[in-house]
């Protein structure tokens, strides 16, 4: 049975339900279909719902004019004279047919799957052919409004990344989204920096952007470790989609910043911990009875007295258990007189007054 979320729904997606959990295994398959298919047992092993891959060819995410200068990205592979970065590209992107393989393969061993498609192209495949539950729009095309407006006419749930963006980027944005008719729509908080500083992650956007948009608010996390993907969970995130990978040290672009199967599980579980824990907003007790009745206190008096003594302010204290007269109850008893003799150190009890 598919694990995809009503995402039409916010108030399903935003009050009691586990965030939906996407490893981003982009292209940290390095081109290899059988280290795809660990990614995807491992991902499936550590709870995730979904597995995402990421659908582009060497013609349609950069143009010839980055690869005649042959410049790659801020990482580790700049300066790198091994090969080019046309050459990697090609090497890391994933046909159609594999991706219709591991499609089938996630289909098996019960995980969802998806990628997110760079070209009309790849968008017609993934809604086509893979039947994919969502699309899934990459901060690069935040901006790219006739891109969204050809994914939104797909009448799928998009749901879309605003790393990059400005808010006027992201509101013009969900307006395309919307002008097509499509209002199944989830924002992820972003921040397109891999890995980012802790001060610049801006958890609290999360909140500001649930102010402003009717829609369920998801992270799109690459930050190194568990502890802020789960950070998010506690502002109401519904979506948290992690990089993943077997190994950190491994060959390729995004190994250093993903989750290994032990952080994804961690993640995992700490977020249906979390969501369990988070409860409802109304203040009220749920303590059983008998556990207040142990931890409460009851009015004991300080001394032995008679039977119809008036009972003074001086000779009352408040102690454990919480069986007798409660201490709010005090400036009622203060001024009554003792039905029978009383014993110091004992509960008072209403049929102990006259």
């Amino acid at each position: 049975m598919s694990k995809v979320l009503n995402f039409t729904q916010k108030k399903t997606l935003t009050k009691n339900i586990t965030p939906y959990i996407i490893a981003e295994l982009g292209s940290n398959h390095n081109g290899d279909m059988n280290l795809a298919k660990k990614l995807i047992l491992e991902a499936q092993s550590a709870g995730a719902d979904c597995v995402k891959f990421q659908s582009w060819t060497k013609n349609s995410v950069f143009s010839r004019h980055t690869y005649d200068k042959n410049y790659f990205l801020k990482d580790d592979y700049r300066q790198r004279e091994d090969f080019s970065l046309e050459e990697i590209v090609e090497k890391f992107s994933i046909s159609e047919k594999q991706l219709l393989e591991m499609k089938i393969f996630c289909d098996e061993v019960g995980i969802d799957c998806t990628s997110t498609p760079f070209s009309p192209k790849e968008a017609d495949f993934l809604v086509e052919q893979m039947e994919s539950p969502f699309i899934k729009v990459a901060s690069m095309d935040c901006n790219n409004y006739p891109f969204l407006s050809y994914l939104a006419k797909k009448n799928l749930p998009i749901i879309l990344s605003t790393g990059l963006s400005e808010l006027y980027e992201i509101d013009k944005a969900v307006r395309t989204i919307e002008s097509t008719g499509n209002n199944q729509i989830i924002i992820l908080h972003c921040i397109a920096i891999y890995p980012p500083k802790d001060e610049e992650v801006n958890l609290e956007r999360i909140r500001t952007l649930q102010r402003i948009y009717p829609y369920p608010i998801g992270f799109s996390d690459h930050s190194i470790g568990i502890e802020i993907p789960l950070a998010s969970v506690a502002l109401g995130a519904c979506v948290i989609e992690k990089h993943f990978t077997l190994d950190k040290n491994m060959f390729g672009w995004d190994h250093k910043v993903s989750a290994t199967k032990e952080e994804l599980a961690q993640i995992v579980i700490g977020a249906k911990r979390i969501t369990s824990a988070l409860g409802e907003g109304r203040v009220h007790s749920i303590e059983p009875d008998e556990l207040k009745s142990e931890f409460r206190r009851s009015i004991v008096l300080k001394q032995n007295i008679n039977s119809g003594q008036l009972i003074t302010t001086d000779m009352i204290d408040f102690k454990r258990p919480g069986t007798g007269i409660g201490p709010e109850f005090a400036n009622i008893i203060v001024g009554s007189r003792a039905k029978k003799s009383l014993k110091a150190d004992y509960p008072i009890t209403w049929d102990d007054l006259e």
